[in-house]
C-alpha cells in the first residue's frame, strides 16, 4: 500500500512516498509530486520507520520503583499525574510547579493546540522551553519591531541575488525559521542566476564550502559586525528604503547609534578585515534583490537578541524587507499570526514577570531555561519541587546540564510525556508515553508560517493505534480535565468543554482553522476554498504560490507601523560597548572558544537511538584548528581534556582548518552514559554532552536565551591533564 505523508522529523517538510506491507513499512523515498520538496529527503527520513519499530520505545504507562520501572493502567497514571501535582500546588502554591516542552511538540498539531490548554490549567509562571536555548531572539525581535512573536521575517532563497548567512548552515538543518527543502539545489540556484552566496562564521560548515565566499568570524562578535555593515549602509551607500520610508519610524535613531561602530573598530574583536566588511556592505547595498538571514550562531550568543534586531534593520534599509528575493512574511494556510483568536498563537509578551533567583525577564508566558536547575536548587517560598516535561531531554540540550540532572533528581515528583527512558525521563516518577509519529495525522501549524513558500498538506495516520495508545493531545486533555476536576471547578461547563474538544480533537480544530484562513471556506459550506476535506482529497499537498510583499496589512504593531529602535533594545547598546571597548582587541588568556554544530543525521538526541542514522565514522569529536592543535600538543584521533567553569569531558581530536584559529567545536546532542539511560544503540554512540561544557550564567542579557556560543574553555591532551588538577575558568557568551 502506497501512502503519501510529510517528514516531521525537522523543519524541511520533505514529501515522503511511503509503501507498507502487512502492517509494517518496507520502503520510504522522497516524493516527486509533492510541489514544495519535489522528492527531495534527507538520510534522517528513514527514522521514522526505525522510531515507530524501536523496541526501546515505551508503548504504555510505567511507575519507577525500587526494583525497575513498572507498567500502570492509563487511567491509573492519568489519576496519579493530576492527584500528585494538585497537592504539591495546594501544598506549596501553583508556581511550585514547572513545566519544560521541547521542540519536537512544534512538529505535532495535535500538542501544539492542546498543550496550551494544559499548561493554563496548570497556572504556573515557571513554564520552559527549547525556545530559549534556540530562537528566542528571533522572536524578541519580531514582537519588539512588528508586533508579533512569529511575524519572523522569512528569507526568499528562490529569487534573492544576493544571500548573506551568518551562523547558519542549511545544508545540515535543511533550513531553520527558513523551511526549505533542497537548500543545496537552492542556493546553487542563485549562483546560476548569477548571483553570490556568502556565508560569515566561525567554522567552515557544509554551507560554507558551496557558497561562493566564507569568512571567518570571531564567535560571539556578530552584532559588531553587523553595525559594521549598517554603519556602511547608512554612512556612505545611503539608506534605500523605498515604500518602507513611510511605514517605519526610528530611522533617525538607528544611523545615529550605527555612526561609530565602523569596520575598523569592529575589526579587533571580529577577526573580520574592515575591507571585507565594507565590501559585502556595498555588494548588499548594491544588489538589486538581496537578503540577510542569521540562525542559531548568531541568536546563541550574548548579544543574540541585537544581532536580530540589526539583521531585520539592515534588511529594512536596504529596501529589502517584503520585497521578492529580499525577506518577506508568509501566507500560511491556517494562520497562527492573524487568524481568529482562537485560532492564532500569542502576539507575544515581554517582562510582565521574572524568575525567582536570577530575576530573568518572562517572554510569552515563558521563563529562560537557563534558570530551572537553579529555580529548583535553591530553597525558599517558591521553589520548584515538581516537573512535567513534554518531549524534551533539557538535561541534553540546555545549559550546565549536569547541575539540571542533579536537580531533576532532588525533586518531589516527575513526570514525563515521552516514548523514551533518557537522560532526563529516568529521573521520573511516571512516564507517559504518546502515540509514534505513525500513528497520528499531522499538519505543520508552525513551518507552514516559516517556509520559502505558501504551501499546505495534510498526513492521515499511517497505522491506527492500538487499544492501549494514547496521544499527546489526549494526554495534555485529560490532565487538564483531571486538574480542574480535583479543585471543584464548574463541572457543568468544564465537562461540556472536555467533551466537546475530544469530539473536535486536533483535526477538527484544524478543519475549523483552514476554513477561516486566507484561502479557506470562511465557515461558509458551499464556498470553494481549502478545508481539511480538500487537502485529503490532495495527498501531495498544494502549493499556494510564493511569498509575496503584505506590508502594512501584516503588521500586528498598534499602529501597524514597522519599529526600527525599540527602546528595550536600544537601551542594551552601553553593555555592547562594555564588552567591546573600543581600540581594545580579542583576549582570552590562551583559552578558546567553544561552538556547538549540527550534523545532518543529527537533529535531537533521541535520534542516535537509530542505527542507520548513526553508523559510519564517529561524529562527537572536538573539531580543532591546525595552529591550536600544534601549540597545544594535541593529535588527530587522540583524546583531549576540555575543560569550562561548569564542567569537564574528554573527547576525541579532529584537526581541521575548517575552524577558525581559537575555536573549537563539539556536535549537540551527545552524551548517553548516564546510568539508568535505556537506549541501547544510543549507549553505544555515547560521545560527550557539550552541554556538561555551557554555562547557565551565560545569556543574552535582553531574551534570556542561553549563550551557547563563545564559551571559553581550556583544551589539553589526556596524558598533560593527568599531571595536574582540573583548572576551572570563567565562560563567557
Amino acid at each position: 500500500m502506497t501512502h503519501f505523508r510529510t517528514c516531521n522529523l525537522c523543519e524541511a517538510m520533505c514529501g515522503l512516498r511511503i509503501e507498507t506491507a502487512e502492517g509494517r513499512v518496507t520502503s520510504i523515498r522522497g516524493d516527486e509530486a509533492d510541489p514544495f520538496s519535489q522528492g527531495h529527503i534527507c538520510p534522517k527520513a528513514v527514522a521514522l520507520q526505525d522510531l515507530h519499530e524501536d523496541p526501546d520505545r515505551l508503548r504504555q504507562p510505567v511507575r519507577r520503583t525500587a526494583t525497575g520501572w513498572q507498567p500502570i493502567s492509563w487511567e491509573e497514571a492519568l489519576d496519579e499525574t493530576a492527584r500528585r501535582l494538585h497537592a504539591i500546588q495546594r501544598e506549596h502554591g501553583k508556581d511550585a510547579v514547572g513545566v519544560y516542552v521541547g521542540n519536537p511538540t512544534v512538529h505535532d498539531h495535535g500538542a501544539m493546540m492542546f498543550l496550551p490548554l494544559f499548561l493554563r490549567a496548570l497556572r504556573t509562571k515557571n513554564k520552559f522551553s527549547a525556545s530559549s536555548v534556540d530562537q528566542l531572539p528571533h522572536q524578541l525581535a519580531a514582537y519588539l519591531m512588528f508586533g508579533h512573536q512569529f511575524l519572523i521575517p522569512i528569507p526568499d532563497i528562490d529569487h534573492t541575488r544576493y544571500m548573506l548567512i551568518l551562523g547558519a548552515n542549511p545544508l545540515a538543518s535543511n533550513g531553520s525559521l527558513m523551511s526549505a527543502p533542497g537548500v543545496r539545489h537552492r542556493l546553487k540556484a542563485i549562483q546560476q542566476r548569477g548571483g553570490r552566496v556568502v556565508v560569515v562564521d566561525p567554522r567552515k560548515t557544509e554551507t560554507a564550502r558551496v557558497a561562493d565566499e566564507h569568512v571567518f568570524i570571531r564567535p560571539g562578535t556578530d552584532a559588531l559586525f553587523l553595525f559594521a555593515l549598517l554603519h556602511v549602509l547608512l554612512e556612505e551607500a545611503g539608506p534605500k528604503m523605498g515604500r518602507l520610508a513611510e511605514l517605519a519610524d526610528g530611522l533617525a535613531t538607528v544611523r545615529e547609534l550605527a555612526r561609530d561602530f565602523t569596520p575598523e573598530r569592529a575589526e579587533p574583536h571580529t577577526g573580520v578585515p574592515a575591507e571585507t566588511t565594507r565590501r559585502i556592505a556595498r555588494e548588499l547595498s548594491a544588489s538589486e534583490a538581496a537578503v540577510c538571514y542569521g540562525r542559531v550562531g548568531v541568536s546563541t550568543q550574548a548579544f543574540g537578541a541585537m544581532c536580530q534586531w540589526l539583521i531585520n534593520v539592515i534588511n529594512i534599509v536596504t529596501g529589502n524587507l517584503d520585497r521578492p528575493g529580499g525577506a518577506l512574511f508568509t501566507r500560511p494556510a491556517f494562520d497562527i499570526v492573524g487568524g481568529p483568536k482562537a485560532m492564532a498563537m500569542s502576539r507575544g509578551s515581554y517582562g510582565r514577570w521574572r524568575s525567582r533567583v536570577r530575576g530573568l525577564p518572562e517572554f510569552s508566558g515563558e521563563l529562560p531555561v537557563a534558570a530551572l536547575g537553579e529555580e529548583v536548587l535553591t530553597e525558599g517560598p517558591g521553589r520548584i519541587r515538581a516537573m512535567v516535561t513534554s518531549a524534551g531531554n533539557p538535561v541534553m540540550s540546555t545549559p550546565n546540564g549536569r547541575q539540571l540532572d542533579t536537580a531533576l533528581a532532588s525533586l518531589d515528583f516527575m513526570v514525563c510525556i515521552d516514548p523514551y527512558i533518557n537522560e532526563t525521563t529516568r529521573h521520573a516518577h511516571l512516564i507517559l508515553p504518546p502515540s509514534s509519529k505513525l500513528e497520528r495525522s499531522h499538519y505543520d501549524l508552525a513551518f507552514h508560517a516559516l517556509a520559502v513558500r505558501n504551501t499546505a498538506k495534510y498526513s492521515p495516520p499511517l497505522f491506527q493505534p492500538g487499544p492501549d495508545t494514547r496521544h499527546d493531545w489526549e494526554l495534555f486533555l485529560e490532565l487538564k480535565h483531571r486538574l480542574e476536576t480535583l479543585r471543584g471547578e464548574p463541572r457543568v461547563r468544564g465537562a461540556l468543554t472536555y467533551r466537546a474538544l475530544k469530539a473536535l480533537g486536533p483535526d477538527g480544530l484544524l478543519d475549523l482553522g483552514l476554513r477561516a484562513g486566507p484561502y479557506g471556506m470562511k465557515l461558509r459550506p458551499f464556498r470553494k476554498g481549502l478545508s481539511l476535506a480538500s487537502l485529503k482529497a490532495q495527498p501531495h499537498g498544494v502549493d499556494l504560490g510564493p511569498l509575496e510583499p503584505s506590508l502594512p496589512r501584516r503588521l500586528a504593531t498598534r499602529d501597524r507601523r514597522i519599529q526600527l529602535a525599540p527602546e528595550a533594545l536600544v537601551a542594551d547598546l552601553p553593555r555592547l560597548r562594555q564588552t567591546f571597548p573600543e581600540g581594545a582587541g580579542a583576549t582570552g588568556d590562551g583559552a578558546l572558544l567553544l561552538i556547538g554544530r549540527r550534523h545532518l543525521r543529527d537533529n535531537n538526541s533521541w535520534m542516535h537511538n537509530v542505527p542507520q542514522l548513526v553508523k559510519g565514522k564517529p561524529r562527537c569529536t572536538l573539531m580543532v584548528h591546525p595552529d591550536d592543535a600544534q601549540r597545544l600538543g594535541l593529535r588527530e584521533g587522540e583524546e583531549a581534556v576540555i575543560t569550562s567553569r561548569v564542567g569537564e569531558v574528554k573527547a576525541p581530536v579532529s584537526v581541521t582548518d575548517e575552524m577558525m584559529p581559537g575555536v573549537v567545536s563539539l556536535p549537540h546532542g551527545y552524551g548517553h552514559g548516564r546510568e539508568g539511560v535505556q537506549l541501547r544503540v544510543a549507549g553505544e554512540h555515547a560521545g560527550v554532552s557539550i552541554n556538561d561544557l555551557t554555562d547557565d550564567r551565560a545569556l543574552d542579557a535582553i531574551s534570556g536565551n542561553a549563550a551557547f556560543s563563545g564559551i571559553q574553555v581550556r583544551v589539553e591532551p589526556v596524558q598533560s591533564a593527568r599531571t595536574k588538577e582540573p583548572q576551572q575558568h570563567s565562560a563567557t557568551g
